[in-house]
């Protein structure tokens, strides 16, 4: 809060951040306005309404402090930036991007509010870093439905590869100048984002699809197609870094590929999983030569990504907002993450400092934040409001049931 409280224009609106900082890292099961007002001992969800939609302060600058804390903590030790994109259900079509849509968060095409994210990861620890609301065609399509949510006008449409792509030049802009760039098949099939890293001289290790194409020896093949002429003295056994089983162990082979009129070593990496036998496809590049265990290891740094979006929803909230507008949005990500950057930076910082122990596991960020609410944050939230929340809620709801009435008893 020392950090942030001056880029808020009024002392209220810093101190509701600070109360909106700790509901979310509090464990509460529910994280919206009306819960986590109540839990700050505020008489209504107002102020917190108003410090997401009304009260004067950027989310963009608390995005500068907040890349600066996750550098400072994480350090910048094998430094992979990954790409990747995250679906929140959500009911009705007023929500800003909300529409039917493919989301990984079910498997399948829900009405559903899709994201792309940044992930910085480096060899201790990884958090999330930037974000970009994707919206779709039926959204930029209708500017009355947009300015109804607050989007602004020089907002159009792009692709999540193109959000990554700014998100990557924002980051190196910002100093966040990592050399590898990691992302599954969304990224990896789109030949432009491809061109901006080389172009920029970053390398980058991208998922792509077996039926993509590569230029090998001055002809086109498939990838699943080279893997078949790899010889087997080629394939490398080697891990991918730590799971939640141990190492993730994998056989690799890498083939160099010709990129025409891109600078820098161009690869198709190839994963096979020895018990299995499937196959996963990279495409790599990098200005240097560098060796095929340097490979390996930004291509498993890939899944810190899913590991960020399921702490940041499971412990600090990032997917139960209840926000409509454009601007509510980016409020109530931005702040999410920086909590959720707290409890990983902090947690780091911790196990720097504990003396090994061959009878504990590693200090986990679930482990930390569970202190942190036992030793701190209980304490300080013992609310004498409980009754009066109650019936506050009691009276909202009263409302809002009249109101569904009186629009149903309505003639049409």
């Amino acid at each position: 809060m020392d950090t942030i409280a001056p880029r808020f224009a009024r002392h209220d609106a810093a101190r509701n951040a600070g109360a909106f900082l700790l509901s979310v890292l509090s464990g509460l099961e529910t994280k919206n306005c009306w819960t986590m007002a109540e839990m700050a001992g505020h008489s209504s969800p107002d102020r917190l309404q108003h410090l997401l939609s009304r009260a004067k302060w950027e989310a963009d600058d608390l995005r500068e402090d907040l890349q600066r804390m996750v550098v400072d903590g994480l350090g910048v030790d094998q430094a992979v930036l990954v790409v990747d994109e995250t679906g929140d259900l959500k009911k009705g079509t007023n929500t800003v991007g909300v529409q039917r849509q493919y989301t990984g968060t079910a498997g399948r095409i829900e009405n559903s509010q899709v994201a792309v994210y940044l992930t910085y990861a480096t060899r201790v620890g990884h958090a999330l870093i930037d974000r970009a609301l994707y919206l779709p065609r039926s959204w930029t399509n209708d500017p009355a439905r947009c300015t109804a949510a607050g989007v602004p006008d020089d907002i159009g449409f792009a692709t999540k590869p193109a959000l990554a792509a700014d998100m990557i030049i924002r980051a190196h802009a910002a100093g966040i100048a990592t050399d590898w760039v990691a992302g599954d098949e969304v990224y990896g099939d789109d030949p432009k984002l491809r061109t901006m890293l080389a172009t920029n001289k970053i390398g980058y290790v991208l998922t792509v699809g077996c039926h993509r194409q590569v230029i090998v020896d001055g002809y086109y093949i498939r990838a699943d197609d080279l893997a078949d002429t790899v010889p087997a003295r080629s394939w490398k056994r080697l891990s991918a870094g730590d799971g939640a089983k141990g190492q993730r162990w994998y056989s690799w082979a890498r083939v160099a590929v010709c990129e025409p009129d891109l600078p820098g070593h161009h690869w198709m990496l190839i994963r096979r999983n020895d018990t299995t036998g499937e196959l996963a496809y990279h495409r790599c590049h990098h200005p240097r030569m560098v060796s095929l265990a340097e490979l390996v290891r930004v291509a498993g740094r890939r899944w810190t990504v899913e590991e960020s979006f399921q702490s940041s929803k499971g412990l600090t909230g990032l997917d139960q907002h209840q926000v409509r507008t454009w601007r509510s949005w980016h409020r109530w990500t931005i702040l999410v993450m920086l909590a959720h950057a707290f409890l990983t930076v902090t947690t780091i910082a911790q196990r720097a400092r504990e003396i090994a122990d061959s009878t504990l596991i590693r200090l986990s960020v679930n482990e930390f934040r569970r202190l942190f609410i036992a030793l701190i944050l209980a304490p300080l939230h013992v609310s004498p409001g409980l009754l009066d929340w109650s019936h506050w809620r009691r009276r909202h709801q009263q409302r809002a049931r009249l109101c569904h009435q009186n629009r149903r008893s309505k003639p049409q």
